[in-house]
């Protein structure tokens, strides 16, 4: 718990618990523009990426750039590689830290999407969700340590987002390798393909992921790259 504390502390500072409730003003605009007439009614499709996925992996995304690479802005990554066991035990608390942060924020979304704009089947679009917000989380920590800059790696994050969006027609046209593939946006397929595609995906991202953190600590272990001019 001590170690968690202070890994919110370093990724977020004194006010992180305000970190989760920041993609609730997404939902906030999306309930204006549905009051002004703007867009339709909500369907329990769009709740997955549209309502809780998308803004939740903004944050995943500031919060992956730092977790490696923020030592680098704070002068600090030097000490990092005197803890004793390696320096990963000290970013493995960041990770986990900001997950638990990002889960958080999940729920919240979750609950008042739930509430205020449509109704959902809960494991599989919170699923679904945690998925791509946790994709994304690694792949900004990815970036951020490859380019050895925090702002980079969110950039290139975001880039990555943005075409996962145009390659899946913005959630209407699922792609089995997104990371925000949603079965509830496929129409006329039968079960058996469908988990066969589910099957694909959850396990295909979840390799990715670990994958990117294995890499990314390979990376980052190597201190002479991360310190150098």
């Amino acid at each position: 718990m001590t170690v968690l504390r202070l890994s919110l502390l370093l990724l977020a500072g004194r006010r992180y618990w305000l970190l989760p409730l920041l993609p609730l003003l997404w939902l906030g605009v999306q309930a204006l523009l549905l009051l002004l007439g703007a867009r339709e009614t909500m369907e329990p499709a769009t709740a997955q990426d549209t309502l809780i996925g998308v803004p939740v992996a903004v944050l995943a995304i500031f919060l992956g750039g730092r977790v490696i690479t923020g030592e680098l802005d704070q002068r600090s990554l030097e000490i990092a590689y005197t803890v004793p066991g390696g320096a990963h035990r000290v970013w493995l608390g960041k990770l986990a830290a900001a997950g638990l942060l990002l889960a958080a924020s999940v729920a919240l979304m979750a609950a008042v999407s739930y509430a205020f704009f449509t109704p959902f089947p809960v494991f599989q679009t919170l699923y679904g969700a945690i998925q791509g917000v946790a994709f994304y989380l690694t792949a900004a920590m990815g970036f951020a340590t490859l380019i050895r800059s925090e702002v980079a790696g969110a950039l290139a994050s975001v880039a990555l987002l943005g075409f996962n969006g145009l390659i899946t027609g913005f959630g209407a046209a699922p792609v089995r390798v997104s990371p925000f593939w949603n079965p509830l946006a496929i129409e006329e397929i039968d079960s058996e393909r469908l988990l066969a595609l589910a099957l694909q995906n959850r396990i295909g991202v979840a390799l990715a992921i670990a994958a990117i953190v294995a890499l990314s600590f390979s990376r980052a272990e190597r201190r002479e790259k991360m310190l150098g001019g």
